[in-house]
C-alpha cells in the first residue's frame, strides 16, 4: 500500500504537520536539533518519521519500507523514544508498513513481543487505534475463579438457591453492564465504585429487580421468541420468592462484589476475556450439580477441545440439539469470533463477519425450562440477544435442524432420558416399564442421523452432492463397550450411514461435582457410510485421553493445574491430544488405530499397547490390590 492510500485509510484529517522533506520531523517538534538532543539525552541517528497521526491523545507512528525486516524495528523504536520524550502524555501506536504489499506490524505503547498486536494485520482507521486504549479492564483468570467461589458463598448467605445462582449472576451481570454504560464508567476505581453504591443507594430493591427485567427485554429485542424468554426469566429469576426477599443492602452488596471482584478482571473485548466470561458463568453450574447428580454440564476445557477437534471456525454452522446451559454453542461462537479477529480485514469488515456468526452460525435446542433460560442468558452475556435457541424437544425439531443446516454438531445428550420424551419409532423392543433410555443417549444421535439421511435423499434426487456433518458427542463409556443389545444394535445402525472417525476415553469424573458418569467423546461424519464402496472399513482413531492436567478440589470441581513456569498443563496436553488425532499417530499408552464394527468395543483400552516405560512399583501394587479385591468379591478367598 502506498503512502497516499495509508493516509486515506487512517485519516488525512489526523495527519500531523511539522513536515520536513515530506516527513514528520522531531527536530522541528523539539524546536531545534540541540533541543531534541537535550530532550532525549543523545544525538539521534533517525529523527524523520514517514507519517504521524494524532487524535484524542493517541498518536500513530507509521514508518514505511518497501519490504521491512526485523532490523527496521530499531529505527521505529527510536522514533517511539523521541515521541515519548517530547510528548510524554500521549498514548502511542507504532506501525511498520510495506509499500509493495499490505503487510504491517503493530505495537501498542512499547515495542517488544509482549506489546505486539498479533491480530492487527490490516491497516485500519484512526478511530480504531484510539479504541485500542479504551479498554480499562485487564483479564485475570485466577482472580475470577477465586472470587467466583467467594461470590457463591455470598449468595449462599443470602439464601439464593444453588439451582438459581448461575442464571441469577448472569442476569445481574447484564444489568450491571447496562448501568456502567449509562453512568459512563469505563474503569473500576474506588471513586467509580462509590459512585455506583451511591446510585444504587438511591433506588429500592423492587426498582433494581424491575430494571433487570427492563434490561433483559431491551437486549432481547428482535429475538423470534422474545416473549417466551422474558416470561421464563421473569418467572425463574426476577420473580423468584427468594430473590424478591433480597433487601436493598443485599442488592448493593452483591452488585458491588460482582463489579469489584469479577467484572474488573474481565476485558470482554478480547478473546481471552470472552473465555473468562464463559468460565465465570458456567462455574455456577458446578454448584447446581450438588443438587442433581444426574446433571452433566460439560467443562469448558472439554467443550473447547471438541470444538477444535471438529474444526470450528468462522465459516461453520454449529448445532447442539440438547444445549443445556449453552456451553457448546457459546464456546463455538467464541472460537468463531476469534477466527474473525484473525482475518486480514479492517475492524469494520471484521464486525460484518462477527454479525454473520451471531445471526447465522449458532443453533441450539433445549427442552428443560431452566436450562433453556441458562442458555439464553449465556448467549446474552456474550453479546447475542437474537440467538437461534429453541425451547423444544430435539425429536420435534426436524425443520429447525434443516433451517440450521449445520456443518458441525456438538452434543452432550441426557444419558437417562425418560422414554415418554422419545418417539415410538425409536423405542422398538424397549420394555414397556423402562424408566430411562437404554441406549444411554445414542438415540439422540440416531435421530439426527436419520434427518441427515432424509436430507441427503432429497439432495441426490435434486442432483446435488450429499451433505456431510462432523459430530462430536459425549456419551457414557458403557455405550462404547456396547454390552447390551440396544447399544450394539444402535452402534451397528449408526455405522450404516455414518463413519466413526474417533473415540476419546475422557478423564474419570470429568463432570465432577455433578454427574459421576465416566464419559467418552465419539466423533462421526454423518452422511458418509462407515463401510466404503469397495467393502473395506477405514481404521478409527482411539485416544486414551484420561489425564487432562486437572485436579479435584473441594467446592471448586476439577481445577486446571500449572507447571513450575506457571504455564497451563492442560494447554500442553490439549495440543498433544489434537496433534495425535489430526495426524492419526499411534503412541503407546495413548492412542491406537483399529478398524471396528458395531459389535466391537469402541475404546482405546482394547487396542493400544502399554507404555511400559511409565509403569512404576505403585502401578504394580495397585494391580495386585485390585485383583485381590476382585477375588474377595467373587468369594474365592476370604480376609483372614
Amino acid at each position: 500500500m502506498d503512502r497516499v492510500s495509508m493516509c486515506n485509510r487512517i485519516g488525512n484529517e489526523y495527519k500531523t504537520s511539522n513536515i520536513e522533506g515530506g516527513e514528520y520531523s522531531y527536530v522541528q517538534a523539539a524546536g531545534s536539533k540541540e533541543k531534541l538532543i537535550q530532550a532525549i539525552g543523545y544525538e539521534p541517528e533517525h529523527f524523520k518519521l514517514d507519517i504521524r497521526f494524532e487524535h484524542n491523545g493517541v498518536v500513530v507512528l507509521v514508518e514505511t519500507k518497501q519490504s521491512f525486516t526485523d532490523a527496521d524495528e530499531k529505527q521505529l523504536h527510536e522514533y517511539l523514544f523521541e515521541e515519548r520524550m517530547l510528548h510524554y502524555a500521549k498514548k502511542i501506536i507504532c506501525i511498520l508498513a510495506n509499500t509493495n504489499n499490505d503487510k504491517i506490524k503493530v505495537w501498542k505503547s512499547e515495542m517488544d513481543d509482549d506489546h505486539l498486536l498479533k491480530d492487527e494485520t490490516v491497516l485500519d482507521t484512526m478511530e480504531h487505534y484510539v479504541s485500542l486504549f479504551e479498554v480499562n479492564r485487564q483479564n485475570n483468570r485466577e482472580a475470577v475463579l477465586k472470587n467466583t467461589y467467594a461470590l457463591n458463598e455470598t449468595l449462599h448467605r443470602k439464601d439464593i438457591d444453588e439451582t438459581l445462582r448461575s442464571q441469577f449472576v448472569g442476569t445481574t451481570l447484564l444489568y450491571l453492564r447496562d448501568v456502567l454504560k449509562k453512568q459512563g464508567i469505563t474503569m473500576i476505581t474506588p471513586e467509580t465504585r462509590q459512585k455506583l453504591k451511591d446510585y444504587w443507594g438511591g433506588l429500592s430493591a423492587n426498582l433494581i429487580r424491575s430494571s433487570i427485567g427492563e434490561t433483559l427485554s431491551n437486549l432481547l429485542d428482535g429475538s423470534d421468541n422474545k416473549t417466551l424468554k422474558i416470561e421464563l426469566l421473569q418467572r425463574n429469576v426476577i420473580n423468584n420468592q427468594k430473590v424478591k426477599k433480597l433487601a436493598l443492602k443485599d442488592w448493593i452488596e452483591v452488585l458491588d462484589e460482582i463489579v469489584n471482584n469479577i467484572y474488573r478482571y474481565i476485558n470482554e473485548d478480547s478473546s481471552e476475556g470472552q473465555d473468562i466470561l464463559n468460565l465465570f458463568f458456567i462455574a455456577f453450574n458446578k454448584y447446581t450439580g450438588k443438587a442433581d447428580k444426574n446433571q452433566a454440564f460439560t467443562p469448558d476445557h472439554i467443550t473447547n477441545f471438541m470444538c477444535r477437534a471438529t474444526g470450528v471456525n468462522r465459516t461453520k454452522r454449529v448445532f447442539d440439539g440438547t444445549c443445556g446451559s449453552g456451553s457448546f454453542i457459546v464456546q463455538a461462537m467464541v472460537l468463531e469470533l476469534i477466527d474473525c479477529n484473525r482475518q486480514r480485514a479492517t475492524e469494520a469488515e471484521k464486525q460484518v463477519m462477527r454479525e454473520k456468526v451471531a445471526k447465522e452460525h449458532i443453533y441450539g435446542i433445549e427442552i428443560e425450562e431452566k436450562a433453556f433460560g441458562l442458555s439464553t442468558t449465556n448467549m446474552l452475556i456474550h453479546g447475542d440477544g437474537n440467538s437461534n435457541i429453541k425451547h423444544a424437544s430435539l425429536f420435534d425439531s426436524e425443520q429447525f435442524f434443516r433451517q440450521a443446516d449445520p456443518d458441525i454438531v456438538l452434543m452432550n445428550p441426557p444419558y437417562n432420558a425418560k422414554p415418554i420424551t422419545i418417539p415410538a419409532a425409536y423405542k422398538a423392543g424397549w420394555k414397556s416399564d423402562a424408566k430411562e433410555d437404554p441406549t444411554k443417549g445414542m438415540v439422540f444421535l440416531k435421530y439426527i442421523s436419520d434427518v441427515v439421511v432424509k436430507m441427503n435423499k432429497e439432495r441426490l434426487d435434486a442432483d446435488k452432492p450429499k451433505k456431510e456433518v462432523n459430530v462430536a458427542i459425549l456419551l457414557p463409556v458403557a455405550t462404547a463397550i456396547g454390552n447390551s443389545n440396544f447399544i450394539s444394535d444402535m452402534k451397528t445402525a449408526l455405522l450404516e450411514e455414518n463413519t466413526l472417525n474417533a473415540v476419546f476415553t475422557l478423564p474419570p469424573e470429568v463432570f465432577y461435582p455433578g454427574s459421576s458418569t465416566n464419559a467418552c467423546c465419539m466423533m462421526f461424519t454423518l452422511g458418509r457410510p462407515h463401510r466404503m464402496a469397495d467393502g473395506t472399513i477405514p481404521k478409527t482413531f482411539f485416544g486414551y485421553y484420561k489425564d487432562d492436567g486437572h485436579k479435584k478440589k473441594k467446592n471448586l470441581g476439577r481445577i486446571e493445574q500449572f507447571d513450575k513456569d506457571n504455564k497451563s498443563i492442560w494447554k500442553q496436553i490439549e495440543e498433544e491430544w489434537l496433534d495425535l488425532y489430526r495426524n492419526k499417530t499411534v503412541k503407546d499408552g495413548m492412542s491406537a488405530m483399529q478398524a471396528v464394527t458395531g459389535d466391537d468395543e469402541w475404546l482405546c483400552e482394547a487396542y493400544m499397547k502399554t507404555d511400559y516405560s511409565k509403569l512404576t512399583e505403585t502401578d504394580f501394587q495397585q494391580t495386585l490390590n485390585n485383583y485381590l479385591a476382585y477375588l474377595m468379591k467373587e468369594g474365592r478367598i476370604y480376609e483372614a
